[in-house]
């Protein structure tokens, strides 16, 4: 049992505890395996439980199911993506609005409930929440964000803790950059515990005019703002040098939205961040963009730099690090090493020593394709690690290509051919390159698996080709005489299907569906929205310069046809252009007269029938010996019939949840669209276990000790029967 684990059991109070309604039993408080978002501070997903094996895995069967009872009214199907923790024979887990729950870990039983919202509607990726107790263990603590909220708890009543910041909330957006009245930034993933500080990063836009997206630590019990650290770095930082001079004005992303790793030991915090904006065209951020795609060490208690790392220089691919490092020991020449091993979505490990940052295996600076986009200076390098091989493809050719039938494989050809492609790191272009592994490519935010006895680290990977067009965008046309008609389809052509599709459909359940948005969404409320921002979604005020309230006439059913005068979207353009004059201190910068825009992006490269563009496998898992770089084996993941050729293997199925491995030689997860949870047998690969879901499973699943049993418990998305979605739990039969 690792140190981590033994520093939660020291915390373990052998005293029974009471609660409203239910009485816990001692032989509940028993195990705090998974007290944390991945199971630890190392972002293990690793239980060391043994009760459930390769031998009886077969026997598994529903323990129990909750339902959260608070999906929007007319809502589509929705889900968490909360990865459940267990403190003592009590999980916590929320649902996809947002509302926070403790229930009987043996039952399912709900103890008590908070609604940040208070009945509103809330929503949006949110991956978990975390806990916090003093050394005494009386003041217990659940700590979590609601939109641009930090809220704290009462963990054992869920009654707010008023003396908490705000009477009980903190503001995310204060201490950025900008007003935080004219922005939003709502964390998806948790934040993580150092002593009595709680570090969290945030999800900001990735277009133009999105903002930093800055680590900071607050004060649990005060809710006090104790360190930041920019992201992108004000002058005489460490990295300033690799940005524009005033980039630090204007310059969004560089943020960490996929969760974090503590050391404590050596009092280190570790985080991964994503790419800067605009994704996909970097005239206005020439340079390297620290700390833009990197891995990076902090001094947990105040802040301070100590090591980074960048995977990718200058992106223009969206190729985020998506998963918080995992903190790992391997044997190298007799000796053993401390490291942080970082997935990826290239399909690359990085596997970095945890006290300098140096790798541990080579990786080389390797010449990559220039950009031919006017005004875009494409970084010549990009690092390439020689040991693990890449466990994503990097090559794709003709041969790859699908072949349902003839006039599917020719219309790709067609598409191939016409599309610039020159490899991995081929940048965006005018006339469409291929983007490959993806945006969703290799690893996503469930990153890896790590068994500490064994050296072993499992992790999946996602085969997701796209196609990167972008368009030239005039912003003299979109700020132009305000008698003109504006075009509410063509707005939301050119801004938002390629999210949301051009039927609106959107791709669930990173990017909703639009389709009957009225019945879901108050008007003003969507109106907000596209103005501000929300999570993923990037503030588009100073983009659409009043052409919003276009977007949702459109959306609405209320847009008119051109030539038919609509005097209230002339009212909102000249509303929101004297608005943007006040607020916009660079108007150069911040929303310049020309830019580009990828009018396919995110979107997975399908053929005319919507089937994927390649040959399976769409997804594989993968178990890598971290003492040697080697694979121990590689199997596809899931399993999609309709598009599997009789005879040949599983074709692997896309999916963002991560594995959990486990010490009775197991690993869970998730099989994507395929709505199964499987097991696997960590030695061989084969798959030893399923069970059908009702519908995909949306989050990593984690493992706990309740009443002396082993269980497993995993996010489930929405059905037409419960759209809100549903948190089930596994064990074998007494």
């Amino acid at each position: 049992m690792n140190d981590l684990i033994r520093l939660y059991s020291n915390h373990i109070k052998p005293a029974c505890l009471l609660l409203p309604f239910f009485f816990f039993s001692c032989s509940q408080q028993s195990d705090r395996s998974w007290s944390t978002y991945k199971a630890d501070a190392a972002s293990s997903s690793y239980s060391p439980l043994t009760e459930i094996s390769a031998q009886n895995v077969n026997n598994l069967q529903v323990a129990w199911t909750f339902y959260p009872d608070d999906a929007a009214e007319g809502s589509r199907f929705n889900g968490s993506q909360c990865n459940p923790i267990i403190i003592d024979g009590i999980m916590y887990t929320a649902s996809a609005r947002r509302r926070i729950y403790a229930l009987d870990a043996a039952t399912g039983h709900k103890i008590w409930e908070f609604d940040p919202f208070n009945g509103g509607p809330g929503g949006g990726p949110f991956r978990g929440v975390t806990y916090w107790e003093d050394p005494s263990g009386k003041d217990k603590r659940i700590l979590f964000t609601g939109d641009d909220w930090l809220f704290a708890v009462n963990a054992e009543t869920g009654k707010i803790i008023q003396s908490f910041g705000d009477s009980g909330r903190v503001s995310m957006n204060v201490g950025i950059r900008d007003d935080p009245k004219l922005i939003s930034v709502k964390p998806t993933s948790p934040g993580i515990i150092f002593r009595n500080l709680i570090i969290i990063g945030n999800m900001v836009g990735e277009l133009y005019g999105s903002q930093p997206g800055y680590v900071r630590a607050y004060d649990v019990m005060s809710g006090k703002l104790v360190w930041t650290f920019h992201t992108i770095p004000l002058p005489g930082e460490t990295g300033y040098e690799t940005w524009p001079k005033d980039a630090w004005k204007y310059a969004g992303g560089a943020n960490s939205w996929a969760g974090m790793s503590i050391d404590e030991k050596r009092g280190m915090v570790f985080f991964s961040t994503g790419s800067p904006s605009y994704d996909f065209y970097g005239a206005d951020r020439e340079g390297k963009n620290l700390f833009a795609n990197c891995v990076v060490a902090l001094d947990a208690s105040t802040g301070k730099h100590i090591w980074h790392f960048q995977t990718i220089h200058h992106d223009l691919w969206d190729y985020d690090l998506p998963a918080p490092p995992n903190l790992v020991t391997l044997e190298k020449e007799g000796k053993l090493i401390d490291a942080v091993a970082q997935t990826s979505k290239v399909g690359f490990l990085y596997v970095l020593d945890r006290e300098t940052g140096i790798p541990v295996f080579p990786i080389e600076e390797k010449p990559v394709p220039a950009s031919d986009v006017p005004g875009e200076k494409a970084w010549p390098t990009q690092p390439f690690p020689l040991r693990p091989k890449p466990y994503a493809r990097h090559l794709l050719t003709e041969n790859d290509l699908s072949d349902f039938s003839p006039d599917s494989r020719d219309s790709l050809l067609a598409q191939f051919r016409r599309s610039r492609y020159d490899g991995l790191f081929t940048p965006p272009s005018l006339k469409g390159s291929i983007n490959f592994p993806g945006t969703i490519g290799g690893s996503e935010w469930g990153g890896a698996a790590f068994d500490p006895s064994t050296h072993i680290i499992y992790l999946k990977s996602n085969e997701s080709p796209e196609i990167d067009q972008l368009v030239k965008i005039d912003n003299s046309i979109l700020s132009g005489p305000e008698q003109e008609q504006v075009n509410g389809r063509e707005v939301y052509i050119t801004y938002c299907a390629s999210c949301h599709k051009e039927d609106r459909t959107g791709s669930e359940p990173l990017y909703p569906s639009l389709v009957d948005l009225k019945k879901r969404m108050p008007e003003d409320q969507a109106l907000q929205r596209v103005r501000e921002g929300a999570g993923k979604m990037p503030p588009f005020a100073r983009i659409l310069n009043g052409k919003e309230k276009a977007v949702i006439n459109y959306l609405y059913d209320k847009w008119r046809e051109p030539g038919v005068p609509n005097t209230e979207d002339l009212n909102e353009i000249r509303l929101n252009r004297k608005s943007n004059l006040r607020t916009s201190t660079d108007t150069s910068k911040q929303d310049p007269r020309v830019m580009y825009l990828n009018t396919l992006a995110y979107m997975q490269w399908r053929d005319p029938e919507d089937r994927p563009a390649i040959k399976p496998p769409y997804a594989t898992l993968n178990a890598i010996n971290l003492n040697t770089g080697d694979y121990l084996w590689i199997v596809p993941t899931g399993n999609l019939p309709e598009l599997q050729k009789k005879g040949d293997p599983p074709t692997g199925s896309t999916g963002s949840p991560g594995p959990m491995v486990t010490a009775g030689g197991l690993v869970f997860i998730g099989g994507g669209r395929d709505k199964r949870l499987m097991a696997y047998d960590t030695k061989t690969g084969k798959q030893v276990w399923e069970y059908a879901l009702p519908s995909f499973s949306s989050s990593t699943p984690s493992s706990y000790k309740a009443n002396g049993k082993q269980y497993i418990a995993v996010s489930v998305a929405g059905n037409k029967e419960h759209p809100a979605g549903m948190v089930m739990a596994f064990v074998l039969p007494n």
